[in-house]
């Protein structure tokens, strides 16, 4: 199996037919937008929550999600982009920032939870189980793309990465850790947590948003060492680490708010 990947060089394009290309990548994202459609309004619906209301709150927190994770990837990177404008609409190469589509998308929730006269929290809570799903499938894009990896290694799971793709500081490498995928593993490990949390602690209005914000940062805080994509950085950390040390803060504080658990059952 290791061979099999070490050998293999994945294509950004599944297929091609005339002036028409269908990326991996733009694929995979679509999968994981139809999916969390269909999760989330199936739990709404169990949930007793209008149907037609709910696939509206999503289509646009879709939308709005999509659009903070490119915006926040631009900003991040804005002197490229400034030398290469035309870029910023080619979405198809990657470049989606989770921490955009979690403030922007979370927004589009909140508004809508509020016109339609629910609980945000609860509304939160079903969302952020398929937003870790579409998370995970999402990171098998990067691989087509061949991004986001991690430092050289020699580990018989490394990936080949090809020399195009490579920094020039590793040009020198061949293969690097596949950090995508060990996102993917963490964030199904995660999606299974905050389902169980769902199942069983429903009545904590808040606990499941919270265990994702906190389990995801912590995933991503971990993997920030690994990986070797620009990104800025102060005081020895890249800025995903210190968006995921924000959110966490901001998380325990909130909790630390709370007079009790009762309070939000």
């Amino acid at each position: 199996m290791f061979n099999n990947i070490h050998s293999y060089i994945p294509q950004p394009i599944l297929f091609q037919w005339g002036w028409l290309s269908i990326y991996w990548y733009g694929l995979i994202i679509a999968c994981a937008v139809l999916i969390g459609f269909v999760l989330t309004t199936k739990l709404a619906i169990y949930k007793g929550y209008e149907k037609k209301a709910w696939q509206d709150m999503l289509f646009y927190s879709m939308i709005g999600g999509f659009i903070g994770a490119r915006l926040y990837h631009v900003l991040l990177e804005l002197p490229y982009y400034f030398l290469h404008p035309l870029e910023v609409f080619q979405v198809w190469n990657g470049g989606l920032a989770i921490h955009g589509a979690i403030i922007v998308g979370g927004l589009v929730i909140y508004y809508f939870a509020k016109k339609n006269k629910w609980s945000v929290l609860s509304v939160l809570d079903i969302s952020v189980i398929a937003m870790i799903f579409g998370q995970a499938l999402g990171r098998w894009g990067n691989y087509f793309n061949q991004e986001l990896f991690g430092l050289p290694t020699d580990k018989a799971w490394g990936i080949f990465i090809e020399a195009v793709n490579r920094p020039l500081e590793y040009l020198s490498f061949s293969y690097f850790h596949p950090t995508f995928f060990y996102e993917f593993i963490l964030n199904i490990l995660l999606f299974i947590i905050l389902i169980l949390a769902y199942k069983y602690k429903s009545n904590i209005l808040g606990l499941t948003t919270s265990i994702y914000l906190i389990g995801y940062s912590l995933i991503r805080f971990g993997l920030e060492f690994l990986r070797i994509d620009r990104t800025p950085e102060l005081a020895l950390l890249r800025w995903p680490q210190w968006a995921s040390i924000i959110i966490i803060l901001l998380v325990v504080f909130y909790w630390l708010r709370a007079k009790s658990l009762a309070k939000f059952k």
